[in-house]
């Protein structure tokens, strides 16, 4: 059984750091496409980064230069490494593994002074 936990969102002031973790059973992270979204409310969800089996990786646009998406193999853990926080960021930030479509629970993130 796949199981994907998210943790380290928060809040935090605009122009600060967080780093969300997706600690995986059921799956080898080392070898998994996989990727973290975001939902605002009201909002679909969007893909943010994507690391891909062989570890090449994709950013949307708006977080290009500011978000790191990487993984921990002897960890079998996921990270995205924030910067820059800016208040547009503010979402529910979700793992996911495209082989079998399994998320995460989620980790909310508030970007606000």
């Amino acid at each position: 059984q796949v199981q994907l936990v998210e943790s380290g969102g928060g809040l935090v002031q605009p122009g600060g750091s967080l780093r969300l973790s997706c600690a995986a059973s059921g799956i080898i992270v080392s070898i998994a496409a996989m990727d973290w979204y975001r939902q605002c409310p009201g909002k679909q969800r969007e893909l943010v980064a994507a690391i891909a089996s062989g570890g090449a990786t994709n950013y949307v646009d708006s977080v290009k230069g500011r978000f790191t998406i990487s993984r921990d193999n002897a960890k079998n853990t996921m990270y995205l490494q924030m910067i820059d926080l800016r208040p547009s960021d503010t979402a529910v930030y979700y793992c996911h593994v495209l082989w079998g479509d399994y998320w995460g629970q989620g980790t909310q993130v508030t970007v606000s002074s």
